[in-house]
């Protein structure tokens, strides 16, 4: 994204935090929303546009002819009419500023709200309850004219997922609302590491803003293209590949805003707790790609029993390790990050349990353990990835460790671009195990085998495999020591005497 664009997308979110409008999240749902009622005009503009080069008329359109509501004075007369024109992008961004904060208000919200009655989809899911949260009509004005800029170029879908994205990156810099998006280019890794495929079913079950989900729809868009252009595999993608969870509502808004700007427009995305029985789902999907809540506990009463026979515990990354088990299907693969506990902590049978099923009983294929910064500045918890395929019938015979020391920025809280970064090197080298083989606990990665682990009672953490070269230091005898000392000391003697005569 060009210097421009940043700079007037940086504007809109300063008018906003300038007003008033200090909460992060808040500030993505509010633009989320605006931005979907303009893909709504412009998908109609464009239909038009090829119904008019055949002389007919756009079938079932977003936006009909007719009025939508009149809007009457005290005594009951019609003052003004609202008609379904007026709800259009294209139209209320040129009202004056009353008229702008009223149809949007009034109108427009209301008519994205009973969408769902037209339109299935994802989004139209989770409009039941949108609402205005732009405390006033200049406020509104300003972001609707900013986003309305033609140098924005917002009409082209790419660049408005381009877009989207930059604005989900302030997430991550504005207090605890980061703890919902995991940084892109970890994710990017993560996505290349486990090369999504057509026709896999994809699945995130704590997705927050989805990234994961979209970065996997980018990599099979760039990757499978000409696949893509076949009518079947374009409805599974559309409607049959990837699957998400959340439980907050604004997140499921724009985590789906996110999957419909990278051309997914039916994701499988719902309101759901993923531990407790609201959740059936069991040898299912072929990936799982997650970053699941690192603390907390669930009541043991709103916890599904299926977790709880595979693993324990309350904690919710055990939980979810138990539920990746469980949701994947036989020859299933995940990754996912978690905390440095799940792969050390020894205080805890569970989890011990844990990465015994996964070394015993499914394939552990590899851990990269992530500097503790990654997550900086909202957390400095250390973190791992753990890749495993689910198999139920064991194949772990060695385990390939990964040393992270540099993610490409620094490591502190101003995370700012740094020289050195590990992620290409660890893709390269997880895409090329067999080169791997030679390498020893000396190095930034190599491989342990099961019964290394077996050794360790199952604790994986890296201090217990990778070794530290000592070099040996000579120095030289004691007595020759010790005879410079004296020797020093006699050219003091000698220097301070000196100078002793020259003062008389």
């Amino acid at each position: 994204m060009d210097i421009t664009t940043r700079t007037k997308i940086d504007a809109i979110w300063q008018g906003m935090w300038d007003n008033g409008m200090a909460d992060a999240k808040t500030n993505i749902t509010q633009i989320t929303y605006l931005l979907f009622i303009k893909m709504l005009d412009d998908a109609q503009i464009k239909k038009e546009a090829n119904a008019n080069a055949f002389g007919v008329k756009v079938k079932t359109p977003t936006f009909p002819e007719g009025t939508f509501a009149e809007d009457k004075d005290e005594d009951g007369n019609i003052i003004d009419i609202i008609t379904y024109e007026d709800l259009r992008w294209h139209n209320f961004v040129h009202f004056s500023t009353e008229k702008m904060f009223h149809v949007v208000k009034d109108c427009v919200f209301k008519f994205i709200r009973e969408m769902h009655n037209g339109e299935n989809n994802a989004f139209s899911r989770f409009m039941s309850d949108a609402k205005i949260d732009i405390p006033s009509g200049k406020i509104l004005e300003k972001v609707i004219r900013g986003l309305n800029d033609d140098e924005l170029n917002l009409d082209n879908k790419e660049i408005m997922g381009d877009v989207y994205e930059y604005l989900l990156a302030k997430l991550s810099v504005n207090g605890t609302n980061g703890q919902f998006r995991t940084p892109r280019h970890i994710i990017n890794m993560m996505v290349q590491m486990m090369q999504p495929k057509l026709g896999e079913k994809i699945c995130d079950p704590a997705m927050g803003s989805a990234g994961f989900l979209m970065e996997s729809a980018k990599y099979i868009s760039e990757n499978q293209k000409s696949e893509l252009n076949k009518k079947e595999n374009r409805y599974a993608f559309n409607n049959e590949m990837f699957y998400g969870n959340e439980t907050d509502p604004d997140m499921l808004r724009i985590g789906t805003m996110n999957m419909t700007l990278h051309d997914v427009s039916n994701p499988q995305i719902y309101y759901k707790n993923s531990l407790t029985d609201d959740n059936k789902d069991e040898f299912k999907y072929d990936l799982i790609l997650a970053n699941p809540p690192f603390s907390g506990s669930l009541d043991a009463n709103d916890l599904a029993k299926s977790l709880k026979d595979i693993c324990p515990s309350k904690s919710t990354e055990l939980l979810f390790m138990a539920l990746f088990l469980r949701s994947l299907k036989i020859g299933g693969r995940c990754a996912s990050i978690v905390p440095v506990g799940v792969v050390n902590n020894t205080n805890e049978k569970a989890y011990t349990i844990i990465r015994k099923e996964l070394v015993e009983n499914q394939r552990l294929r590899a851990i990269i353990y992530l500097p503790s910064g990654v997550f900086k500045p909202y957390s400095g918890v250390q973190t791992a990835i753990i890749i495993f395929d689910k198999t139920e019938n064991g194949g772990t015979d060695k385990v390939w460790l990964y040393n992270m020391e540099s993610d490409g920025l620094s490591l502190d809280d101003k995370r700012n671009e740094v020289k050195t970064n590990d992620i290409p090197d660890i893709i390269e080298r997880f895409h090329n195990l067999d080169k791997e083989e030679s390498r020893t606990p000396y190095e930034k990665s190599f491989f342990i085998t099961k019964q290394d682990i077996v050794d360790n009672d199952y604790v994986l953490s890296l201090n217990k495999y990778q070794k530290k070269e000592i070099i040996k230091k000579e120095y030289r005898p004691t007595a020759e020591i010790i005879k410079s000392i004296y020797d020093l000391e006699e050219q003091f003697k000698e220097l301070m005497g000196e100078i002793s005569k020259g003062m008389e």
